[in-house]
């Protein structure tokens, strides 16, 4: 798969092809980009990230007409469809939330906080007044709320609190910087290679999961206790978990 090229439809008949694989993962990346269910059967042991120029689908219908003679790169051209869900690309992957009503800042178009889809729920029950015993992997946004939304634990260490969420967010979010490091880097390179160079890079992999989890797991074990028991974190402790996070990251290429 990491070697398979593509028909081009646009210069196909000078016989052009293109890359199809943008990056490749089994398990062990899956882990790391938290896409392991407790389904085994919802659980692919193998995905590829596809090049964002084509949309793949299998079909019983007959090839398309731009293909090569021996059927092995079909394509055609089609404006059907705007992209291809599934990928890592910022184009697919960055989407936007709103935020409107009591305790929500007036902030206009904000982008300045990495957030993602488990950010949501801690932000509304914060703002709702609310608690209850499930266990986050987001965050309350306390950035995009005003001070008297928000209690004193977050308001008072609003700054040391931001810097230790958004370092969590790069090692723990799937299209945080760690994931796409690895994704990209260690876990393609594994599955293009040779069998002992899979071997030694999935160990790693599973290394690097595992360091990750220890990491994070106390950054928003800190967080949540900063946004829902009112509990004033440690500085002295983001600050190490901080350094522990970005030494993880440097630690990848």
């Amino acid at each position: 798969m990491g070697k398979a090229r593509g028909f081009d439809p646009v210069d196909g008949p000078n016989g052009n092809t293109n890359q199809l694989t943008a990056a490749l993962a089994d398990q062990a990346e899956q882990k790391l980009l938290h896409m392991v269910t407790a389904d085994p059967n919802r659980t692919p042991n193998f995905i590829m990230f596809g090049n964002p120029d084509y949309f793949f689908l299998t079909s019983g219908k007959t090839p398309p007409p731009l293909c090569t003679p021996d059927l092995q790169g079909c394509s055609s051209i089609s404006d059907s469809d705007a992209w291809n869900h599934g990928d890592f690309q910022n184009q697919i992957t960055k989407t936007w939330l709103g935020a409107v009503g009591p305790g929500v800042l007036n902030l206009g178009r904000f982008g300045e906080v990495f957030s993602d889809h488990t950010d949501i729920r801690p932000t509304i029950l914060s703002l709702a007044g609310l608690k209850d015993d499930y266990a986050h992997d987001g965050r309350v946004l306390f950035e995009a709320l005003d001070d008297e939304a928000v209690p004193d634990s977050l308001r008072d260490q609003r700054d040391t609190l931001s810097a230790l969420a958004e370092a969590y967010k790069q090692i723990n979010a799937p299209r945080g910087a760690l994931g796409a490091r690895t994704l990209t880097g260690i876990s393609t390179t594994a599955l293009k290679g040779d069998d002992a160079t899979y071997a030694s890079l999935e160990a790693r992999l599973d290394a690097i999961t595992k360091r990750r989890n220890q990491i994070a797991g106390e950054m928003i074990e800190m967080l949540e206790a900063a946004a829902f028991d009112n509990r004033p974190i440690d500085r002295a402790a983001a600050a190490r978990l901080i350094d522990e996070a970005y030494d993880l990251l440097d630690s990848v290429p």
